[in-house]
């Protein structure tokens, strides 16, 4: 596995595939335990760990920020117009109550 860090940002997939990847070479290293390498495997291990540890965490981090960014520019337009806002989820509303009930009486 490439340690030099990526400088395109991670998907969830590409981290998920990272994970994988990094339970099939502990599943290596626990067979081959009694190998003369092992010392060599656990570095090698432990890197591949942080370095997913480190990508989830800028992963999450960026998450974090685009949900709060998200939620501090809904509250500015609710704000800024609170008749429309209450009107739009009033319709939002009846339209899910609509199709819900709908469901229940087939």
């Amino acid at each position: 596995m490439n340690k030099t860090k990526a400088t395109t940002p991670q998907t969830p997939k590409d981290l998920l595939c990272d994970l994988k990847s990094l339970v099939v070479e502990a599943e290596k290293m626990m067979i081959e335990s009694a190998g003369e390498h092992t010392d060599e495997a656990m570095d090698a291990l432990r890197d591949q760990f942080h370095d997913a540890h480190e990508r989830f965490s800028d992963l999450y981090d960026g998450a974090r920020k685009q949900v709060v960014s998200g939620a501090k520019c809904t509250d500015e337009s609710i704000r800024a117009n609170p008749y429309q806002s209450l009107t739009i989820a009033a319709g939002v509303g009846l339209l899910l109550g609509l199709i819900v009930s709908r469901r229940c009486d087939k």
